[in-house]
């Protein structure tokens, strides 16, 4: 891991700090921003996140799809997880904590909001941070593109019905044609262009320059999510300090769901027999999260204020010591999966 990936946290930490502190001198800078919007999207943030998403598409190369048919039963477990396991049981948790158990110290409007930020970010599997867990856990990395890629493709068309679905089973009320416009902007656009990028450096300079590019955009990246994490806790400073206690509120079933998803996936790649060089990837690839398209989503159809983009940034925030935890795990548990 780069210095920008391990002290991610950190880098979170203070972005949150600059955000607080700068929201309450100077509230009204970040009241402009928010209003520079068009079809329900907030120009700035909408920068801010394509400089995020955009290097991490380059990694993603979807020629590995056609080896999609070779040991299919990591694939699968992956699938299943990402698709018809995590987004229910984070809305089931969302809906458990934030209705029932934290109830007394949350109004009724606000847990509505951060139910929504958290099925959003139980339906992004994450894209770009999986090949560095692959790579802490010594992953068949060639396995762990097939399976991000085939995710990828898959989400370009379940991301937004399993959202409205989820959504509205919560009461939330969707805007179908902004949900459409933020899978278009933040999944489709970002893979085109990360597709046709890699195929002009493949052409220019092969493999190589590939890797020397997209070094050169990942600092850029972690800019574009401090950034929006400054811009998103500048206009939340105040209910901050009145709420300091919303953070911690929001990180536990966060956690929970972190844990717990690992664990079911880790029983099952274990039961499954699978080579501990396919098993480690899929379990971490279903436990982290695709936070920037969450953040995005959440801010396109909630807006900056919202509890909403919030608790996606809060999600952001407890990933990568969590998934550090899991790496450590993974590694010692080595022994326990066939070679």
């Amino acid at each position: 891991m780069g210095l920008f990936e391990r002290y991610l946290t950190v880098w979170v930490g203070l972005g949150i700090a600059a955000g607080v502190a700068l929201g309450l001198w100077v509230p009204g800078l970040f009241q402009a921003v928010a209003g520079l919007e068009f079809a329900h999207v907030n120009l700035v943030v909408a920068v801010f996140i394509w400089v995020m998403i955009y290097p991490m598409m380059i990694q993603i190369d979807f020629a590995s799809i056609k080896n999609v048919g070779q040991r299919p039963r990591g694939l699968v477990l992956t699938l299943v997880i990402n698709w018809l396991v995590k987004p229910f049981t984070m809305a089931a948790l969302a809906v458990l904590f934030f209705e029932h158990l934290f109830a007394p110290w949350v109004d009724p409007k606000s847990a509505s909001e951060y139910i929504a930020g958290m099925i959003l970010l139980g339906v992004a599997p994450c894209t770009a941070m999986v090949f560095v867990w692959s790579q802490l856990t010594k992953g068949d990395a060639a396995y762990t593109l097939v399976q991000v890629s085939v995710n990828d493709v898959v989400m370009v068309f379940a991301f937004a019905p399993i959202a409205a679905f989820l959504l509205g089973v919560t009461d939330v009320s969707v805007p179908w044609q902004t949900l459409l416009l933020s899978t278009v902007l933040y999944v489709v656009l970002p893979l085109l262009a990360g597709v046709v990028t890699r195929q002009l450096w493949l052409k220019a300079g092969g493999t190589q320059r590939v890797a020397r590019g997209v070094a050169a955009l990942k600092p850029w990246s972690v800019i574009g999510l401090i950034a929006t994490v400054v811009l998103l806790f500048g206009l939340q400073a105040g209910t901050l300090i009145d709420k300091p206690l919303v953070i911690l509120l929001i990180a536990v079933p966060l956690v929970l769901q972190s844990y717990g998803i690992y664990a079911i996936t880790f029983l099952a790649a274990y039961k499954m027999k699978l080579p501990y060089s396919i098993a480690a990837p899929a379990c971490l690839i279903g436990t982290s999260n695709f936070f920037e398209l969450a953040v995005a989503v959440a801010i396109s159809l909630f807006g900056l204020n919202s509890g909403a983009a919030l608790a996606t940034v809060v999600g952001v925030l407890v990933e990568v010591p969590v998934m550090l935890s899991l790496v450590a795990f993974s590694n010692r548990t080595q022994r326990w999966f066939p070679a």
